[in-house]
């Protein structure tokens, strides 16, 4: 199995290349679809979060208020600190879970885990290839506010909230450029996809006897 480690700033493309990578037939692991199934409605994270930050993060229905809980930890780091001890612990067990049904299914799967906080939680060595969707700050901010519908402020807070663009490239194997079309990141992850699979076919060979 070939684990391999998705991130990028936000607005950066990220999105874009994993579904790439699940088109090529990957299993794509998405950290931001785990966290909201860690603080799902009737979770004990869902519980652990409203303690923490109060029932002013909570919607009408019971379910978490992301954009309420959002204004919290983007404006404190110590908020924000709180929510990733609860939620993070979770994200990895359910993470790893769903890699070894993969690996149950196919030996030889090859697993993206698309983790936006991938730098900042220290993960980069975890992985076989650590791939970078980069793209300038002020870029994905405008993106933000533009696709988006954030305010400047909110914005720049969230990508400042992030690593810097140096952290993530000192981590990264291989960088996609994001800040042009779809299409162009795209046609970047078919000839990764096509690059791994040569030299996954050359390990296999000269590992056979």
């Amino acid at each position: 199995m070939q684990r391999i480690g998705l991130t990028g700033g936000i607005a950066a493309g990220k999105s874009v290349a994993a579904r790439r990578f699940a088109e090529h037939g990957a299993v794509v692991i998405d950290a931001d679809e785990l966290a909201r199934t860690a603080a799902a409605p009737g979770s004990a994270g869902l519980d652990a979060v409203t303690e923490a930050f109060g029932a002013g993060v909570l919607a009408a229905d019971g379910s978490l208020d992301r954009p309420a809980l959002a204004a919290v930890v983007f404006a404190d780091a110590a908020a924000r600190a709180r929510l990733d001890a609860i939620v993070h612990p979770v994200v990895r067990r359910l993470a790893a879970e769903r890699e070894a049904a993969a690996a149950t299914l196919d030996a030889g799967a090859v697993v993206v885990h698309d983790i936006p906080l991938l730098v900042e939680t220290g993960q980069a060595d975890d992985f076989h290839v650590v791939v970078v969707v980069d793209a300038p700050a002020l870029l994905r901010v405008e993106r933000l506010v533009r696709l988006r519908g954030m305010t400047r402020q909110d914005a720049e807070a969230r990508v400042a909230a992030q690593a810097d663009d140096a952290a993530r490239l000192a981590a990264a194997d291989v960088v996609l450029d994001g800040s042009g079309s779809e299409d162009v990141l795209r046609a970047q992850v078919d000839v990764l996809w096509l690059r791994l699979a040569a030299e996954r076919d050359a390990e296999l060979a000269a590992d056979t006897p």
